[in-house]
């Protein structure tokens, strides 16, 4: 016996309003009772998180020590695929005797087709209850109705095996907290703490007392289209810090004569003294102190912050000059990382993990830097933009970034840390200071557009009602989809540094991207289709997508049992 999954035209990764369509083949030596086939559509979500010293809850020995965990069914479709329509039919035949069917020795094909919704699933009370059951019908024993998705089941007992089939439990759904969000993208690289996951199985019900199922899975990459993208705007997000460099240090006259001409310890030997105050007058002249150079380096985004997976990262750097200066400054080391936050949750327990992609770095030994940043005959006030062509403009994001998500139990925020290196002067040893700037609240996107039927769809956006009380100046405007759909800069507090100027920050207000897409059964039409695969950037965000799951075993999270 065996038993294989061969996905049609599979691509590189699958999206929402896709296909997932294939086949299940399978191989048998001798005749084999079979009581039906169910092929499933799944999605989870899993974490797990060491449990604090004295807490008594149910928790999971591990090497690590003991773990909880929680287990999401994002995504649950069935279809059955064996019996048909006729057998079926004829199974339920009073007079028919049996529940099952006999397949001969030789090759089956079976086939299936499943369309990938754009929310999940879990969030929703009446599609888990809805899973409860036998055959797919909720709460009864053998009943047809083939789950969310799926062909009907197959009519008859299901005691001990004996016909139907048993889908997932929702019911331990129904007890875990939920939210309502676009299906996040496959995700894995914290083992044994947190991997989203998505498959396509098959159980093989054989009834009978001693009689195993038999199951196969296949795992296939996911990533998510993109919400809708706000209208472009002039504004900008920045991140900004004023530096000033220290006047030179004057050189002593002892330490600016040559060694033959000093006076010794004792006041002996050394040039006449003629000679000393000739030299001395030369070098007051030339250690006059100049006016050091004081700039502000800012690090601009578009508003709202929007950067997309495996493109170039829209930045620009710009200086200002601050005060006059008879000496340029020099831009001599530049490193922007893009810093992912990934939030882990189980019940009330919570963790941070910190990930770092440098998109560019310059400025070591090997790959020197040294960029003008204006000249000293400039005035003050005046901006000098760094190029960034052959810098971090020709360089797309690394294909291990996914985009930003937000789901039951995982989230992934972005933040993006430029660290700059600045020199003045270069007599005898230049000075060089490192100013680190920071943007946060960066949305990354997938980049796969959604068709212009589905952003023809939407709901439209009602603003809420008006308050009776005015607003401040500082607070968010009660109409973000009216004449101001952005918010203003916030207003510097006292207790702000001065070093870290306010930044235009999308989370201020509600952005029209941050509603979650209209649900499936809202938005699946006939005609809407997924884009093309050509239109989708590179994806690798799971190593393997069919290797064993690092996650211990869950503890009820939302089991299933077939």
């Amino acid at each position: 016996m065996s038993i294989r999954i061969l996905l049609d035209n599979a691509p590189e990764f699958y999206t929402n309003l896709d296909f997932v369509s294939g086949r299940v083949f399978l191989d048998l030596t001798r005749p084999e009772n079979v009581g039906n086939i169910i092929v499933k559509l799944e999605g989870e979500s899993l974490t797990a998180l060491a449990v604090p010293l004295g807490d008594r809850r149910k928790a999971i020995a591990t090497p690590r020590g003991n773990v909880v965990t929680e287990n999401h069914k994002l995504l649950y479709k069935v279809q059955q695929v064996y019996p048909d329509e006729r057998t079926a039919a004829a199974l339920a035949n009073p007079g028919f005797g049996s529940t099952s069917t006999v397949l001969n020795p030789g090759h089956h094909e079976f086939r299936f087709q499943f369309k990938v919704p754009l929310n999940n699933i879990c969030y929703d009370p009446q599609a888990m209850s809805a899973l409860v059951g036998i055959g797919g019908v909720p709460g009864v024993m053998g009943g047809g109705g083939g789950g969310p998705g799926g062909g009907g089941g197959v009519p008859g007992p299901g005691f001990l095996g004996f016909g139907g089939f048993r889908t997932m439990d929702g019911s331990r759904q129904l007890f875990l907290h939920h939210v309502k969000a676009t299906l996040p993208p496959s995700l894995t690289g914290f083992p044994q703490e947190a991997e989203i996951r998505y498959y396509i199985k098959v159980t093989i019900q054989r009834p009978g007392f001693f009689k195993e199922n038999w199951r196969y899975q296949v795992g296939f990459k996911f990533l998510p289209i993109e919400p809708p993208r706000p209208a472009p705007t002039n504004q900008e997000a920045f991140a900004r810090r004023p530096f000033t460099f220290k006047p030179r240090t004057p050189l002593t006259p002892a330490s600016s004569q040559p060694y033959h001409q000093r006076k010794s310890f004792f006041g002996l030997g050394g040039s006449s003294s003629g000679k000393t105050n000739i030299n001395s007058n030369n070098n007051e002249a030339e250690q006059t102190p100049q006016m050091p150079p004081s700039v502000e380096m800012s690090a601009r985004l578009p508003h709202p912050s929007i950067v997309t997976c495996n493109e170039p990262l829209p930045l620009r750097i710009l200086a200002r000059k601050l005060a006059p200066a008879t000496e340029t400054v020099h831009l001599v080391g530049l490193e922007i990382a893009l810093v992912g936050y990934t939030h882990v949750r189980v019940q009330d327990l919570h963790n941070e993990e910190v990930t770092r992609w440098i998109v560019f770095s310059s400025g070591g030994a090997s790959n020197s830097l040294s960029i003008e940043l204006g000249a000293p005959k400039d005035p003050v006030d005046a901006e000098f933009e760094v190029s960034g062509r052959g810098l971090w403009a020709d360089r797309p994001l690394p294909n291990t970034i996914a985009p930003s998500f937000r789901t039951c139990n995982l989230s992934r925020r972005y933040e993006i840390e430029v660290k700059l290196s600045l020199s003045w002067g270069g007599v005898p040893v230049p000075q060089v200071i490192h100013l680190p700037l920071k943007l946060s609240k960066i949305e990354v996107f997938s980049g796969i557009r959604p068709p212009p039927q589905l952003l023809e769809s939407l709901p439209p956006q009602v603003p809420p009602r008006p308050s009776t009380v005015s607003p401040s100046p500082s607070s968010p405007s009660p109409f973000p989809h009216s004449a101001h759909p952005h918010p203003q800069p916030y207003a510097q507090s006292p207790q702000q540094d001065p070093l870290y100027p306010p930044q235009l920050d999308p989370g201020n207000a509600p952005a029209p991207y941050d509603a979650p897409p209209p649900s499936y059964d809202e938005a699946m039409a006939a005609d809407l289709t997924a884009p093309p695969p050509q239109a989708r950037p590179a994806y690798s965000g799971v190593t393997a997508e069919n290797a064993p799951s690092t996650m211990p075993a869950a503890a009820g999270g939302g089991g299933e049992k077939s």
